[in-house]
C-alpha cells in the first residue's frame, strides 16, 4: 500500500488546528470553578477529538470539576468527541503523528482506525530512519569535536611532563592522564569511522523508504 500524505490546505488546517489544541490542552495545569461552571461539554469533547486524545481527557476534567461541584455532561461530550475523532482519525494525520515521533493514543474508533493505523505506522518508520541518520551525523560532530577537546587536553599533559618546575608526582600523573586520553582518543577514531562507514547505508535505506512514499513533506 502507497501512503498518501498530501499537504493540501484542508489537510494542512486540519493538522494546524489539531496541533494547536494539542498544546492547549497539554498545557492546562487546572481548570478554574469558572470554567468548569461555564463549560460546554460537547465543544470539549470537539476539541479532544479532534486533537486526538483519550478518553483519559475526560477523567481529568471530570475531577478538575468534582471540587465545585460540576459533573460533566457526558452524552455531549461523547457526541463532540465523536465529531472531532471523525477530523483527527485520518490518514494524513496518521502520518503526520507517525513521522513526528508522537505516540498515537489509541483514540480512533474501530472504523477508523485501520487505515489510521497504516499510515501512523508508516510516518513513524519514516521518523525512525531520519532519526538513525540524524544520531549517525551527530555522534561524528560530537566525537570530532571530543577529539578536539583531547588534543588540546594531551597538548596541555605534554606540556607539564616538560615543564621543569613539574614535579615527579605531577609528570606521573600527567603521563598516566596521556595514556588515559590516547586510548580514548583512539576509541573515538575508531566510533567516527564506524559511523561514517554506516551513514551512506542509513541515507540509502531512508531515501528508499520515501521513494515508497507519496507525500509532500511532513
Amino acid at each position: 500500500m502507497r501512503i498518501v500524505a498530501i499537504r493540501s490546505p484542508r489537510y494542512l488546517g486540519r493538522a494546524i488546528c489539531v496541533a494547536v489544541a494539542a498544546l492547549v490542552l497539554g498545557g492546562c495545569a487546572s481548570i478554574g470553578e469558572d470554567e468548569c461552571l461555564a463549560m460546554d461539554w460537547r465543544t470539549v469533547g470537539y476539541e479532544d477529538g479532534a486533537a486526538g486524545m483519550g478518553i483519559e481527557r475526560l477523567t481529568w476534567r471530570r475531577q478538575a470539576c468534582a471540587k465545585y461541584g460540576v459533573a460533566p455532561d457526558l452524552e455531549a461530550y461523547r457526541l463532540g468527541r465523536d465529531e472531532g475523532l471523525l477530523e483527527f482519525c485520518v490518514p494524513g494525520n496518521g502520518f503526520r503523528v507517525g513521522a513526528g515521533g508522537q505516540r498515537y493514543s489509541g483514540a480512533c474508533p474501530d472504523l477508523l482506525a485501520d487505515e489510521f493505523l497504516v499510515a501512523y505506522e508508516a510516518g513513524r518508520q519514516l521518523w525512525r530512519l531520519e532519526r538513525r541518520v540524524d544520531e549517525a551525523l551527530a555522534g561524528i560532530t560530537a566525537r570530532r569535536n571530543e577529539i578536539k577537546r583531547i588534543d588540546e587536553m594531551l597538548s596541555t599533559a605534554g606540556l607539564i611532563i616538560v615543564s621543569p618546575e613539574s614535579t615527579a608526582e605531577t609528570r606521573a600523573q600527567a603521563l598516566l592522564d596521556m595514556k588515559n586520553l590516547a586510548d580514548r582518543r583512539t576509541e573515538a577514531a575508531v566510533e567516527i569511522d564506524a559511523l561514517e562507514r554506516a551513514l551512506p547505508d542509513y541515507e540509502a535505506e531512508l531515501e528508499a523508504y520515501r521513494a515508497t512514499l507519496t507525500y509532500v513533506g511532513h
